[in-house]
């Protein structure tokens, strides 16, 4: 009674809501089901919100009283040094070396080259490699091992 029949296929849409529950419960884009000779895949497609940044932290000393001015002021260098940083092209988790107990994949001063391996993030089981876009010294590491990421998260610096 709940299966209809298309293109000589039977489909159960109860199991079809089941699946599409199941791409909402795990944030997939898409699952796939295969049984003998009946393939189901389900798919939505993700759209990405705007992201909206907070105004530099350079305009609140205009507005704050004169000592409040200083821990803005303070704050300047931080944000300056990830203006070259290779940031977080995902969410997920950072690794700064191929596995546990191995050596990190480069360390702070080290050459690399690019195309390298600087560190792996880790998203839905999937081992993701982050390479060094230019050749260059390893000046920062702005991660530690382990740490979940975000979106454009400064991660690394190579000069």
């Amino acid at each position: 009674m709940g299966d209809h029949k298309d293109n000589g296929i039977n489909i159960d849409p109860a199991y079809v809501r089941a699946l599409a529950e199941l791409l909402d419960d795990t944030g997939l884009s898409e699952i796939e089901v295969e049984d003998g000779e009946r393939k189901i895949r389900v798919a939505r497609t993700l759209t990405a919100a705007p992201v909206a940044y907070a105004p530099a932290p350079v305009a609140a000393p205009a507005v704050a009283a004169a000592p409040a001015a200083a821990a803005p002021i303070a704050a300047t260098p931080a944000a300056e040094s990830f203006a070259d940083a290779v940031k977080s092209p995902m969410v997920g988790t950072v690794y700064l070396s191929p596995e546990p107990g191995a050596p990190n994949f480069a360390a702070i001063g080290a050459a690399v080259k690019e195309g390298d391996t600087v560190l792996i993030i880790e998203a839905m089981k999937v081992m993701n490699p982050i390479v060094a876009p230019t050749s260059g010294t390893l000046k920062a590491v702005h991660v530690e091992n382990s740490q979940p990421v975000e979106f454009d998260q400064p991660l690394f610096t190579i000069a």
